[in-house]
């Protein structure tokens, strides 16, 4: 699955769009590397998201092409 689509899925990010600005912007990296928004994700990824002067930090748990609102926060783990 593509990272933005994973993104807008799991409701990290609200919009595909937005998802997709953030991975140009360099802003999202996966596994430590710098990701862009057609690289593909796996079950057991570590996503870093930068939002300002914070970073969100989660392990990919699950992929699903249609989410519904509580199914989402099951697709990924929140690590500190």
């Amino acid at each position: 699955m593509r990272l933005d689509k994973y993104l807008k899925n799991s409701r990290i990010i609200k919009r595909r769009t937005v998802a997709k600005e953030a991975c140009e912007g360099g802003r999202v990296s996966i596994n430590g590397k710098v990701a862009k928004a057609g690289t593909a994700v796996e079950i057991g990824d570590i996503i870093e998201i930068r939002f300002g002067d914070r970073i969100f930090k989660a392990e990919i748990t699950a992929l699903a092409e249609h989410a519904t609102k509580d199914s989402a926060k099951e697709m990924y783990k929140t690590i500190v």
